[in-house]
């Protein structure tokens, strides 16, 4: 199996580039980062946002986290209920990033994650795809812009859906979400050494696709 692992910052444009490229290609797209929003979304219905990571890993035993994919889009049911439609936004964004640093939350996803990658050509976009769940992927791309830029960015994805945000509060989110990706104990984001770094900070969606499939293009034939 081909595998392509695409990681990088919040807000860099990893989950956009690999839908694309994984309809281009004709290969499996996983969002690994929505895994562990489920686990986010699940944990705050349950806790509110004052959890704990003791809580958290009490929690874990009663829950079956599954991916299915239907007309290609991938679902994630935790407990047989769709969540995909509650998992995208900033309170579930910022669970996810504390939830993802606890080692059980980690090990419990990590075999679901590689059991699709053994079986199927697949893109995955995470934190650390390249780096601890497919470390011998066959390309890897470390995708990233400025604080700056990717703040911006989610500003106007918020205004298109009709929700104002200051630009300095939402800076300050991205830039938070950044230090707890890379200070965690476990598995911090980081370029993977065999990875090749693409900055996107002053390129468009279409302009990074293309720059992303010639680097894939160069090393596997697809």
């Amino acid at each position: 199996m081909i595998n392509i692992a695409v990681d990088g910052p919040s807000g860099s444009g990893k989950s956009s580039l690999a839908k694309t490229i994984s309809k281009t290609l004709g290969i499996l797209y996983l969002d690994t980062g929505a895994l562990y929003r489920a686990i986010g979304y699940t944990v705050l219905q349950r806790f509110s946002e004052q959890f704990t990571e003791d809580q958290v890993c009490s929690l874990l035993p009663s829950l079956t986290v599954d991916l299915r994919y239907e007309d290609s889009v991938q679902h994630v049911y935790v407990n047989g209920e769709d969540v995909s439609p509650f998992i995208r936004t900033q309170p579930v964004a910022m669970a996810a990033s504390k939830v993802s640093a606890y080692p059980r939350v980690r090990e419990f996803l990590l075999a679901l994650q590689r059991n699709i990658a053994a079986k199927n050509d697949v893109i995955m976009d995470g934190r650390d795809v390249g780096t601890v769940i497919l470390p011998n992927a066959d390309v890897k791309i470390y995708l990233n812009a400025t604080p700056e830029i990717r703040a911006a960015r989610r500003v106007g994805e918020l205004a298109e859906k009709g929700i104002s945000a200051d630009f300095d509060t939402v800076l300050a989110e991205v830039l938070q979400r950044d230090h707890n990706d890379m200070n965690r104990p476990i598995a911090p984001l980081k370029q993977a050494d065999d990875a090749v770094l693409l900055d996107n900070s002053h390129l468009d969606a279409e302009g990074t696709v293309a720059a992303a499939l010639e680097i894939i293009r160069s090393k596997v034939s697809l």
